[in-house]
């Protein structure tokens, strides 16, 4: 804060069906966090700071309930500005 609110949160990710897999990538504007993890039904996933982008492959879906825990009940983030354009009409 103020800019963004300090979150940690999980990811419990089920497949349908569960054979299926995807993938979830971990990383901070300047990188110092930048990980890619295979996901397969069930798997649980860590997400200490920064942007946490997640996708499966054609014909399979991906779910997943978050939990976060931080010092405050606030939810304020920013999106990765590379991707912003995504967002445009």
């Amino acid at each position: 804060m103020p800019a963004e609110s300090l979150l940690e949160e999980t990811y419990y990710h089920p497949l349908k069906p569960p054979q299926g897999f995807a993938f979830q990538r971990v990383y901070t504007d300047d990188r110092s966090l930048d990980e890619t993890m295979l996901i397969e039904d069930g798997v649980v996933t860590l997400v200490p700071r920064g942007y946490h982008p997640c996708a499966t492959i054609h014909g399979y879906d991906l779910y997943y309930l978050n939990v976060m825990a931080g010092p405050t009940r606030t939810w304020k983030f920013h999106n990765a500005p590379e991707h912003e354009w995504l967002l445009k009409d």
